[in-house]
């Protein structure tokens, strides 16, 4: 069944042509004098985003479409299936199969899911055939179906092992349920590409805890990588303020809401406590109110002096950051963009080494960053 938004916008695979727009140049940071070329504007609060093979983009819109994105033209996809489009759920993030260069040609996607008693986040996957997703299957929903509209989480990434990794949200009326490993909700999920559990799972010999989840205490997290040593990265979102840097590490508790460097919206009021011996801390705690969305670790040659560092992408304070990382930890911090195009979304290097972006808004729109020659 197709989801409204993309029959209302997607259906006939409209397309549009735009051309390269450099919108900032002679951007100084402390290695690099960038700039940002426009690719592509006019994406419905677009969120994640997969390069294929032939430099071609795969974007999805939060609204509940796919767009391809070939050179300026956008070609928005069939066969996507329905979505629950409701304040911060929709079409979320999209990864290709680790192998699909070898011939695994399938795409992963996540999304909120509608059903009895609200939505929950889920997992298909699909092959990509001209304009049209096809074989779309269904792989993992959710254990328990809650009030719409908040804190999916949704992030996908592979391990080394290939092994799939998942982020769900505690959906933001039961803080609660992240303390809870039987409760999908505020968690870390790892997979196999089939949706099923792997058998070195941290809680499968624990008849209290799900068997997918590989972490525990998990507010939000929107900003998920796995690094060149396969340490798995994760930017979460805090209530007001407390946005962290979290290292993902399997069988763990990082806290939400026992634990928490944010206030309670209402109130101001601390959540929780600063720390506690039985969870994780985080290795970085964002200055301000960064609202953290995308993370990418920089290994490419187009940035020599940023290998190794990771890139943050912040909604609220429509930032870019570079974090240097040393031991697992971040030494040093520079903003390497502060509004220069808006909320962002997600952060992704490119085959070509350049860094791509998505902005967060009704009219959203795919950037590069690259250096200034």
């Amino acid at each position: 069944m197709l989801g409204t938004a993309l029959v209302a916008g997607g259906l006939l695979g409209l397309s549009s042509a735009q051309a390269e727009e450099v919108v900032a140049e002679g951007i100084d940071s402390e290695e690099a004098v960038l700039r940002i070329v426009q690719l592509a504007g006019g994406l419905e609060h677009p969120w994640g985003i997969a390069e294929l093979p032939d430099g071609r983009f795969l974007v999805t819109e939060r609204a509940g479409r796919m767009a391809m994105i070939d050179g300026g033209e956008i070609t928005h996809l069939e066969g996507v299936p329905e979505v629950a489009v409701n304040g911060q759920g929709g079409l979320l993030d999209v990864t290709l199969h680790h192998a699909y260069a070898d011939g695994e040609e399938r795409l992963y996607f996540s999304y909120s899911k509608p059903g009895d008693g609200g939505t929950v986040s889920a997992l298909a996957r699909a092959r990509l055939d001209g304009e049209a997703l096809v074989d779309v299957e269904e792989l993992f929903e959710q254990d328990r179906y809650s009030q719409p509209g908040r804190h999916y989480g949704s992030r996908l990434a592979w391990l080394p092992d290939g092994s799939l990794l998942m982020t769900v949200g505690d959906r933001g009326v039961e803080p609660e349920r992240s303390q809870d490993a039987g409760d999908h909700a505020g968690s870390v999920l790892r997979l196999t590409e089939t949706g099923g559990v792997p058998d070195d799972n941290p809680f499968v010999d624990d008849d209290s805890a799900l068997d997918e989840i590989y972490s525990i205490g998990n507010r939000n997290i929107q900003g998920f990588a796995v690094d060149a040593n396969g340490a798995i990265w994760a930017s979460e979102h805090g209530p007001l303020g407390g946005d962290e840097l979290n290292l993902i590490e399997a069988g763990e508790n990082y806290g939400w809401p026992t634990v928490s460097r944010g206030v309670d919206y209402g109130t101001r009021e601390p959540i929780g406590e600063d720390s506690h011996p039985d969870m994780q801390d985080a290795r970085y705690i964002y200055a301000d109110r960064f609202a953290p969305s995308g993370l990418a670790q920089v290994d490419s040659e187009a940035f020599a002096a940023w290998q190794g560092n990771l890139l943050a992408g912040g909604l609220r304070s429509e930032q870019l950051k570079r974090l240097v990382m040393e031991d697992g930890e971040v030494a040093h911090r520079e903003i390497v963009l502060d509004g220069e195009i808006g909320r962002i979304r997600e952060v992704h290097q490119g085959s070509d080494g350049y860094v791509y972006l998505l902005t967060d808004s009704g009219d959203g729109g795919l950037y590069r960053l690259e250096p200034d020659a």
